[in-house]
């Protein structure tokens, strides 16, 4: 039978590798080890797992992004162009900016004051809306 590590899992269920360790720690789904010591789930137990996400509708727990580093604050500063925007976040101590579309921060609703994450990923910053 197929066996999937952590991240494969994750990336099948759609949820951050985090999320899928912390359910198997949780015991929501069983895990093995290899010879390597790598944690594995079989497949058929991903299977079960994944019609009871899709069943449950566990969204909170769903990652939307690739990106790792996520810092969550709080929109500070919002300048609108024409075609293109700039978005500032207050993360803790952190200050974040980020140039994106004015389409996306619109669709986002993007505000003053609105709560986001700032994703980054090498020298980019992705913006989430909370």
């Amino acid at each position: 039978m197929q066996s999937y590590t952590i991240g494969q899992a994750a990336r099948l269920l759609g949820v951050s590798p985090d999320t899928a360790r912390r359910w198997a720690d949780a015991g929501r789904v069983a895990t093995h080890r290899d010879a390597g010591g790598r944690r594995l789930i079989d497949g058929r137990d991903l299977a079960a797992l994944s019609v009871e996400v899709a069943r449950t509708g566990d969204e909170d727990d769903i990652s939307y992004t690739s990106a790792r580093n996520a810092f969550p604050g709080i929109v500070t500063a919002v300048k609108l162009g024409d075609v293109a925007a700039q978005v500032e976040i207050q993360a803790g101590p952190h200050r974040l900016v980020s140039l994106l579309t004015r389409e996306a921060v619109e669709e986002l609703g993007l505000e003053v004051g609105a709560e986001a994450t700032a994703r980054v990923k090498s020298t980019n910053v992705h913006i989430d809306r909370t």
